[in-house]
């Protein structure tokens, strides 16, 4: 058993918000005892090949917020995304809260700072989000408590947010018959994800887990939800007591086959800016395509 705060007899309003884009599942949380509420991993339309950016999928949480009564308190960012934009700051023009990553978040600026050659203006110490999580901070969403566990692995940046008895995942879990996520980007480390899932798997079975991303795997319905307990024991890369070992061989050898996302490149120099597209000398949104660098 871990030493996390969690309060599984408090069970938030859970409502889901599938990006059919980017294949991303946004949620608005909300405090089961008020109308306080967070949002977690927003998203941010963009046509790439036209360079042009839209926030339908962010409007659609605004709209919910406002017609339900909600108090925004929390944008949580579970990790800098290589597979869709961040909606953040958007959203908190619209309606307030505080934006929220894990603060290995410095790691990720100085990684990518290098590879898209961004000068001294590029701040790289997480100055761009309001909060900076370690491993176990708590915070509050009206009368609810929430935690942050440090899962590393995909991202060096990647946290799990636990709010009463639901978990976040971003990244590091997919559903069952998803298995995990890919630890070769720059920072990831097979290793260090399996052992950050096993962090997770020591919540009590019964903690609902909601996921990030969902693909349908085997054409299936699109899901988002499923418990600790169904991935200790079905999920197809680390349930049913598989190895480290054998976990590092399998995600390495999957990995090298693996593309890369095609949102990669304008994704991570959003995201690392907390959702703020970059701009040029003339102050222009500008986003830059490094070659040869990831």
């Amino acid at each position: 058993m871990n030493d996390y705060p969690i309060d599984m007899n408090v069970k938030p309003d859970v409502q889901a918000f599938f990006d059919e884009a980017t294949n991303t599942i946004s949620y608005i949380v909300k405090d089961p005892t008020s109308n306080a509420c967070a949002i977690v991993d927003s998203v941010m339309d963009i046509d790439y090949a036209a360079g042009r950016i839209t926030y339908d999928h962010a409007d659609e949480l605004i709209r919910q917020v406002k017609a339900q009564g909600l108090v925004l308190e929390w944008i949580i960012e579970t990790h800098v995304h290589a597979d869709h934009l961040s909606a953040a700051p958007y959203i908190q023009q619209k309606l307030g809260g505080k934006i929220g990553i894990g603060d290995k978040i410095m790691v990720v600026q100085n990684t990518f700072g290098k590879v898209f050659n961004e000068g001294t203006e590029f701040q790289r110490d997480g100055s761009q989000f309001d909060a900076l999580f370690k491993d176990g901070d708590t915070y509050m969403v009206g009368n609810m408590r929430a935690f942050a566990m440090y899962t590393p692995g995909h991202t060096p940046a990647c946290m799990v947010h636990v709010m009463g008895n639901a978990a976040f995942a971003g990244d590091t879990l997919f559903m069952p018959d998803g298995g995990s996520a890919r630890a070769d980007f720059p920072g990831g480390d097979a290793g260090i994800l399996y052992d950050s899932i096993q962090k997770v798997l020591s919540l009590p079975d019964e903690t609902s887990l909601f996921m990030c991303h969902d693909y349908g795997p085997n054409g299936r319905d699109i899901k988002w939800e499923t418990t600790v307990g169904e991935e200790k024991t079905h999920n197809i890369h680390v349930g049913g007591g598989r190895t480290k070992e054998e976990f590092v061989k399998f995600r390495t050898e999957r990995d090298a086959t693996l593309a890369m996302p095609k949102l990669i490149i304008p994704s991570l120099q959003v995201n690392m800016r907390a959702g703020e597209v970059p701009t040029d000398k003339d102050g222009n949104p500008m986003l830059k395509v490094p070659v040869n660098a990831l």
